[in-house]
């Protein structure tokens, strides 16, 4: 019983600083409970290497274009994967510390194993369909102007494919078969500690249960669109909501890529259709008091004139005059587009080679980066202050409008199941499996409690959204206190932990972990302070200097966000001093004749 005590972390080990003491009892991984304090960051950091050196004997697996219209061909695949990494194991294996002790070191690896199946295609459309939706794009140009609004976009993207960048690398050097990264949390775990990770996970979890609720009241209103307000509002998000409990049934990432790939074609197609529309139809100037960029930043320039008509369409070369708080929540928008970093963890736990994740991600970066900038100016071309927010209600043709209804709506419905596939993981993993001992989602009572959890999810992101008046200020009060931070704050402060533990250790003094005896050594480690400055100031002048850009870089976010929220918060305001409609209501709040 004395490796089940340690292991409940009664009397973890400590860090030994004389190589001549004693030696005391190894806990295997496959003992050690979740999320376990007691491990050192070298143990960590070993089983990484090894595991990174194993996963280039694989081969990366295809994402075979067959294999989408051939249930055989798919089905094939999936069990040659698993007769490669069986890892024969039920709830009983996992019900307890005891229970554990029996896995052996190869069924607790295997078991990783079986779950990691994921290609570097899929991923590219995962990504692709989580993060693509430039139908705000016009909108967020329409409040920044020409100049600025290039110059954002610009830097924003490229900044957050750094941030993606460093959370792989990150990963790559904290995730094993024994200690597998299932979360971002995780990685905020094993840089800095229990209480990062806490603060991590909240956000991810709220930031996802928000965007699904956005997603479901958005898409509520393509759904009253379509119906032209004859079916009452309240229903409308209900059905999205309805049809989203189905398609978060698909649990792995794997099979999520098929229907991600049919998502990435269906938002290039809607693109097309409104460029070509837009470019040969004027405004939808009714509606553009309902969310265009002149709301925000001139509303006499979108305001209807006496003889009847309205004003011409005009641009900016620069940031608009008197406009810093419309600018600001025009840039969150912008800031929304590339928020998608906080679920490439969860993307990499499922990738069979996660050193490919890179090839995927920045693909997907410069191939999301070029589509934003030329879809958003052109849409501002062509309908200046009128760019409304989403792109494809602001066609004033009305059988094109349900077109693009009809398409972003099934686009959506997937990316919005997406969201709550990745959220629900979130939960589970840190909640259910971590304080209510539940086995893992690759066993029968997993796939059950995930199957529960699901319509509980999608219903409370529906009640939560729904009653919030203001749309776009939702979207804006998201993008500055979570997604804002969840894709450029926390990414920096990840690899400055990870840097600076890593530096921290001294090869040549006999410091790391040795796995035969599963000790870790770590001399004159007086203080965590002492150690961390070590750290940072050691790895040469090249990894100081990335070590100070990072904090700046940290910093320099954390500032945009209380900025942000400003911002955000100020235009609720405003919002909320206006009696509005609400999702709970019948009448539809796109309805400008109720």
């Amino acid at each position: 019983m004395e490796k089940s005590s340690q292991a409940e972390g009664q009397t973890p080990p400590a860090y030994e600083t004389d190589p001549q003491s004693p030696p005391f009892t190894y806990i295997k991984p496959q003992a050690r409970l979740p999320h376990d304090a007691s491990i050192a960051f070298e143990e960590y950091h070993y089983y990484a290497a090894q595991t990174r050196e194993e996963e280039l004997a694989h081969e990366s697996p295809q994402l075979n274009w067959r294999e989408l219209f051939s249930r055989k061909t798919h089905a094939d695949a999936d069990a040659a994967d698993q007769n490669v990494a069986d890892p024969h194991l039920t709830e009983k294996d996992f019900a307890n510390v005891e229970n554990r002790l029996h896995i052996s070191d190869e069924e607790w690896a295997n078991a990783s194993r079986a779950f990691r199946s994921a290609s570097w295609g899929a991923c590219f459309y995962l990504i692709t369909t989580d993060i693509l939706g430039p139908y705000g794009a016009g909108y967020a140009m329409g409040t920044l102007g020409w100049g600025p609004g290039i110059a954002l976009y610009t830097v924003f993207g490229f900044m957050a494919g750094y941030s993606g960048y460093l959370v792989w690398r990150v990963f790559l050097g904290t995730d094993s078969y024994q200690f597998p990264v299932k979360n971002y949390g995780d990685l905020a775990f094993r840089t800095w500690g229990s209480s990062a990770r806490y603060i991590t996970n909240i956000c991810q979890a709220l930031g996802l249960l928000l965007i699904t609720g956005q997603v479901t009241i958005q898409y509520g209103e393509n759904i009253s669109q379509m119906s032209r307000f004859k079916l009452c509002y309240a229903v409308c998000p209900v059905i999205f909501a309805v049809a989203g409990f189905f398609i978060t049934q698909i649990r792995t990432l794997r099979a999520y890529g098929w229907v991600a790939n049919a998502a990435v074609w269906l938002n290039l197609l809607v693109i097309f259709i409104t460029m070509g529309v837009i470019a040969h139809s004027p405004p939808n100037y009714a509606i553009a008091t309902l969310g265009s960029a002149g709301t925000l930043v001139d509303p006499a320039s979108i305001t209807q004139l006496a003889d009847g008509s309205w004003p011409p369409i005009i641009h900016y070369t620069g940031m608009p005059p008197n406009s810093l708080v419309g600018s600001i929540n025009g840039l969150l928008s912008a800031v929304l587009a590339y928020a998608g970093v906080q679920l490439f963890v969860e993307f990499l736990a499922e990738m069979k080679r996660p050193r490919d994740f890179i090839k995927a991600m920045w693909g997907a970066q410069f191939f999301i980066y070029a589509v934003y900038l030329i879809y958003g100016c052109f849409v501002y071309y062509y309908q200046g202050q009128y760019s409304f927010n989403p792109s494809y209600m602001g066609v004033s043709i009305y059988g094109w409008q349900t077109t693009g209804n009809m398409i972003t709506l099934i686009a959506a419905l997937i990316a919005g199941g997406l969201y709550g596939n990745i959220g629900i993981k979130v939960l589970y993993n840190n909640i259910l499996l971590d304080l209510c001992k539940a086995p893992p989602l690759t066993t029968r009572t997993g796939k059950i409690l995930y199957a529960v959890l699901v319509p509980i999810w999608w219903i409370i992101a529906f009640v939560i959204a729904a009653a919030i008046p203001d749309y776009l200020g939702f979207v804006s009060v998201i993008a500055a206190s979570m997604l804002l931070n969840l894709t450029y704050t926390f990414p920096p402060l990840f690899a400055l932990g990870y840097d600076i533990q890593r530096n921290a250790i001294r090869p040549d003094q006999g410091e790391g972990f040795d796995p035969a005896t599963g000790r870790v050594t770590r001399r004159n480690s007086s203080s965590t302070l002492s150690r961390l400055l070590r750290g940072f100031c050691s790895g040469g002048a090249a990894q100081v200097a990335i070590n100070v850009c990072h904090v700046l870089y940290f910093l320099a976010s954390l500032a945009m966000c209380g900025l942000g929220m400003y911002a955000a918060v100020d235009g609720m305001i405003v919002a909320f001093e206006i009696p509005e409609l609400n999702s709970f209501s019948c009448v539809s709040p796109l309805n400008l004749n109720a």
